[in-house]
């Protein structure tokens, strides 16, 4: 089975976790390490013959579009990860649409191509955002990765489905839900998908969820940050203790991780997924 991979294209300081210390004011003072990080993501995916998504900030865009022309040119898919890392339902819908409008434009312009996949920053379009599905398909997104089948204090939908489907969201429209995956436990779903989860959880329970997910004929739906693979970036003072236990525990391991990930498994783009969800 093919699983899908993706990259959330943002650096070490543009994260919820680092906010109390970074505010987003102070994000030109802080120093640029995203490109070495994205180099070696490439070079793993190229080593394993992997074509991934790569949802891209916007803010990253406007600072280094080259990174993203480069991204686009080795045969990966570009989707969007909104413009500033708001968390939407901290947005009314007038502002989710004319930042998403703008973002979704520079990047065609970027890549000479269209933009159909999205996805949110902290996976925020919840029961409180949903509106923000309808201005997807608005502005001609097709598929979106931003409902995550477990609730917790900032994101998810408990009892979401599990398995990429199609959202109908009335007169005949609709859009193709990836979720991040899963694996049902007791009747509990226990994330598994990346970030934190693929750095705190030991890499054997990661590897036995996929072939969980094998089995019930699930894609494994996979997310990384560039940041995750950078044990060098900088650690600012004052950080809460579970802050900076979610931001940087593991870091000296997650190359290694991902390097074994991508060997043990196959992926491709979100957009070939979505392609081979059916309209029920």
């Amino acid at each position: 089975m093919e699983n899908a991979f993706s990259v959330d294209v943002e650096d070490w300081f543009n994260v919820l976790n680092l906010s109390p210390v970074i505010p987003q004011s102070t994000w030109d003072t802080c120093q640029l390490r995203i490109e070495p990080n994205i180099k070696l993501i490439l070079e793993l995916l190229d080593r394993c013959n992997t074509r991934g998504t790569f949802f891209i900030l916007g803010w990253i865009a406007r600072k280094l579009p080259g990174m993203v022309k480069d991204i686009h040119r080795a045969g990966h898919e570009i989707a969007s990860h909104g413009d500033d890392h708001r968390i939407v339902y901290h947005q009314t819908p007038s502002e989710f649409r004319t930042s998403l409008t703008e973002h979704k434009a520079f990047l065609e312009d970027l890549i000479g191509e269209e933009v159909i996949g999205y996805r949110a920053p902290n996976f925020s379009i919840t029961k409180q955002s949903w509106w923000a599905l309808d201005i997807l398909v608005e502005l001609g997104y097709r598929w979106d990765s931003s409902v995550f089948p477990f609730e917790r204090k900032r994101y998810g939908i408990a009892g979401a489905p599990v398995a990429p489907h199609l959202i109908n969201l009335g007169d005949s429209s609709g859009i193709i839900e990836i979720p991040p995956s899963v694996v049902l436990i007791a009747g509990k779903a226990v994330p598994v998908a990346g970030g934190g989860y693929f750095r705190l959880l030991p890499y054997r329970f990661i590897k036995t969820a996929i072939h969980q997910l094998e089995k019930e004929g699930r894609p494994y739906c996979f997310y990384i940050h560039p940041w995750e693979i950078d044990p060098k970036q900088p650690r600012p003072s004052g950080l809460p203790i579970m802050n900076r236990l979610m931001h940087y525990h593991n870091l000296d391991k997650t190359k290694k991780r991902l390097s074994m990930l991508l060997h043990d498994f196959r992926f491709t783009t979100y957009r070939e997924i979505a392609s081979t969800v059916k309209p029920v």
